[in-house]
């Protein structure tokens, strides 16, 4: 008997389910959401944008001498020189030798 019931079960979850997702998508069709809940969702992504922006910008502030092109001369500010711990070659290094197989 359990195994029917199972057995009976998975469809009639199935079905009442497809009941469900149709009236659930005549019913959205019928009374769309408030323009301002959408509006409301428009001003709150536009403020996370804000914010992000200001995050970026200070970021950048703060960090944005060290993306500074080298061959332009810096401007004199309190930030420290990072001296080039590097050799003489400050070119890019050269690829390895293929292998054969």
């Amino acid at each position: 008997m359990d195994d029917l019931l199972l057995t009976l079960a998975v469809p009639a979850v199935v079905v009442v389910s497809g009941v469900y997702a149709f009236c659930d998508c005549r019913r959205q069709r019928r009374c769309p959401p408030s323009p301002y809940t959408r509006k409301a969702a428009r001003l709150a992504a536009r403020d996370v944008l804000d914010l992000a922006e200001a995050v970026v910008d200070s970021a950048y502030a703060a960090l944005g001498g060290l993306y500074a092109d080298p061959a332009v001369p810096r401007p004199a500010g309190n930030a420290p020189a990072v001296s080039g711990g590097g050799g003489p070659d400050r070119g890019p290094s050269r690829p390895a030798p293929a292998r054969r197989p």
